[in-house]
Formats: C-alpha cells, sequence, structure tokens
C-alpha cells in the first residue's frame, strides 16, 4: 500500500506538468478513438453484409444496367431462393450537399430479404398500396425532419426530372449497426416514369440482389448466375454483398490508410512527450534514488516507482479520453448526417485505446527505469550538492 502511496505523490509533485501531459494524453487518446471509429464506420456496409445475399451486376461496369427479365433467369436457378432488383436513383434533395442513399427496389423481395430493417406492419401496407410511397431509415427522417405524410421531393441526375415521393414508413434498426439512413421507393414507379420520358432506358435493372438457401453453396450459385449469361450482350458479376461493399470501401483504400497512419503517428508522438516527461523526472530524482538504494533498497523498487508513475499518468489520461471518446463521437456522427450512417463506438476501439495507453507508460519509463536502476550511491548523492 505505501508503495502506491509513494507513485501517487511522486505523480501529483510537479502538478502542472502532470496535468498538461495527462491533457496531451487525452487528447492523444481521444484523437486516436475517433479515428478509428471513423475506418470502423468507413466498413460499416461489409461488416453488416448477410452471408445469404448475393449482388448480381454489370460485368463491365456497376453504371451499365442489366436486362430486368434478367430476374426470372436467376429466379429459377438451383439454390436461389429469391431476387428482387434495385436501382441507385441519386437524387438532389434540395442542395447537392444533402446527400444520402436512395434505391428504387422491388419492395415484397428486397425488404423481405433485409429482416434488419423493422418497419410497422401498418406503415409497411401504406408504402406497399402508394405508387410515390417511400421508406426511409429513422437516421434519415430525423437528420431532415421527415415525417409520415410528409412529401419529399428530388431532382434526377441519372434519371432526369423533377420527382415526388410520399413517406409512408420509416423503419428501424434491428441492432445500433443497422444503416437507416436509406430512402426506398418502389421500382415499378422508376420504370413507369422512364418509359414515358426515355423509352429506350425503360425495363433496365441496376443490380439484382440474390438471396441463397444455402450459404455454403454461394459461391457455387454466384458462378452459376455468370455463366448463365455468359457471351451475352450484358454479361454479370456475381459477388456475395460483402465483397460487392468491400469494392465500394477500396475505391477510398488510399484515404482509410492514410487515417490509420494518422491515427498511430498521434500515439507516437504523445508517446515522444510522455518519454520526455519521465525523463525530467527521473534526473529531477537522482539524489532521492541514491538515497533509497543506500537505505538498502533495491533497483528492481526504484524501476516499479517510475513504471508506476508513468502507468498512473498514461491510464488517468486514457481513462479520461477514452469517456470522451462516447458524447465526442456521438455529437460528430449527428454532424456528419447521413455521410457516416452508423457512427458507433465499438469494444475494440476501447481496448486498443487502453493498450495504447499501456504501450506508451511502459516504453516512456523504459530508459529512465533503467538508468535509476543503475545509478551509483556515491554519484547520485554527490548531484544533490
Amino acid at each position: 500500500m505505501y508503495l502506491l502511496k509513494l507513485i501517487l505523490r511522486n505523480a501529483l509533485r510537479h502538478k502542472l506538468r502532470t496535468l498538461l501531459t495527462v491533457l496531451g494524453l487525452l487528447v492523444a487518446i481521444l484523437s486516436f478513438g475517433l479515428l478509428q471509429t471513423v475506418v470502423d464506420a468507413w466498413y460499416t456496409g461489409a461488416n453488416s453484409a448477410a452471408p445469404d445475399r448475393l449482388v448480381t451486376r454489370s460485368a463491365v461496369s456497376l453504371v451499365v444496367p442489366l436486362p430486368v427479365h434478367y430476374r426470372d433467369k436467376i429466379r429459377a436457378i438451383d439454390g436461389v431462393r429469391s431476387v428482387a432488383s434495385a436501382n441507385w436513383f441519386a437524387g438532389v434533395y434540395q442542395e447537392p450537399k444533402n446527400f444520402f442513399p436512395q434505391f428504387a427496389i422491388d419492395p415484397a423481395t428486397y425488404l423481405a430479404m433485409y429482416p434488419e430493417y423493422r418497419i410497422h406492419p401498418d406503415q409497411l401496407r401504406d408504402f406497399m398500396r402508394d405508387r410515390k410511397g417511400a421508406v426511409v431509415g429513422r437516421k434519415l427522417a430525423d437528420t431532415y425532419g421527415f415525417k409520415l405524410g410528409d412529401v419529399v421531393p428530388l431532382r434526377g441526375t441519372i434519371f432526369a426530372g423533377n420527382w415526388e415521393f410520399v413517406v409512408r414508413a420509416i423503419y428501424e434498426g434491428a441492432t445500433p449497426k443497422t444503416d437507416t439512413s436509406q430512402f426506398f421507393f418502389h421500382w415499378e414507379y422508376l420504370n413507369e416514369t422512364v418509359r414515358t420520358r426515355a423509352p429506350q432506358r425503360a425495363n433496365q435493372v441496376g443490380v439484382f440482389v440474390v438471396q441463397v438457401s444455402d450459404v455454403s453453396r454461394a459461391a457455387e450459385i454466384s458462378a452459376t448466375i455468370d455463366a448463365q449469361f455468359r457471351n451475352s450482350p450484358a454479361e454479370t458479376l456475381t459477388e456475395t454483398e460483402k465483397a460487392f461493399q468491400i469494392g465500394f470501401i477500396k475505391q477510398t483504400e488510399a484515404i482509410v490508410i492514410a487515417i490509420r497512419i494518422v491515427s498511430f503517428v498521434v500515439i507516437f508522438i504523445i508517446l515522444a512527450v510522455m518519454a520526455n516527461t519521465m525523463a525530467m523526472t527521473a534526473r529531477e530524482r537522482v539524489g532521492e534514488h541514491a538515497t533509497l538504494k543506500a537505505l538498502g533498497f533495491g533497483p528492481g523498487f526504484l524501476g516499479g516507482l517510475i513504471y508506476g508513475e508513468s502507468l498512473t499518468i498514461a491510464f488517468a489520461g486514457a481513462g479520461l479520453g477514452v469517456l470522451l471518446t462516447f458524447p465526442v463521437a456521438d455529437w460528430f456522427g449527428a454532424k456528419m448526417g447521413t455521410l457516416f450512417p452508423v457512427f458507433e463506438v465499438s469494444t475494440e476501439t476501447v481496448w486498443l485505446q487502453f493498450t495504447c495507453a499501456l504501450v506508451v507508460g511502459v516504453a516512456a519509463a523504459v530508459v529512465p527505469a533503467w538508468r535509476a536502476a543503475r545509478v551509483r550511491i556515491v554519484e547520485g548523492l554527490r548531484a544533490v550538492g
């Protein structure tokens, strides 16, 4: 117990220095946690993908559509449970900065594949009955103030013209990591409108979402689907939903890598600050260490004092940093709107924060503890005068 009291007294001997070091650690651990949460948010779509869902798209490019009649041919393949079409819409709500994902879907089949989207039965029924109806996620509704019955005007980009949709349902997420920032409407409404405005673009689908009955056959079924349309005017590429999502992430992989590097650079910088603090502390106490040695305390005791003080400061800063990470992440996620559909601090991030604090605390004390353990009594006492 007396060792712990001595460590605490040593840590508080220079209150301003300790306070500034703790503050630096707090900022570093908080920054590290937020940067890691940004990386996690980037991978949310891939991590939440279901293993029994496949995505079939054009083998040429995602922007090249597929004929809608492919849907029936895919459904007839052995092992396929259900097929739904989906089109990326990319409409503008009021102004370009108001970005959120918009999809034209086959509502009955598509929504049945995503049980993580929780919709009240009455709202779902209203949506199914309304040709211009739309389903919006809870986060999207909260961000823009959408309520049931509201008319949402969108200015088309891929599909030109002014479009109006009526909010008939608001879906909740089954878990906090469910994406509730999306906007869904009827593919038939899109197709009928396009048929009148640009007939040559009608009866085309962006992707088909395919649900398989046996996850172990996903690769086999993917190959069968692609073989079905090989050498046709519109060849396909079928992959798991996770692989499809990762394909998007790879387009911005350099950004993700840069964020990861910056997060660890922050920790390295605070390690240098912490090491300097402990080095100053050790230099100031050379006489004290020599006196303790003269009284019979061994090198292990002196090293324990320095390691204990370093770890105490490190974990004080880390504890405060971790506590602040949660409210700051909530605030940041709210400010980002639908840019990051899920912005949640994971348990893994918290463990990483404390692990970094442990590494900083230990590494910063290595050299000072080694010097304290090797100090000679005569030289140490001479340094007092």
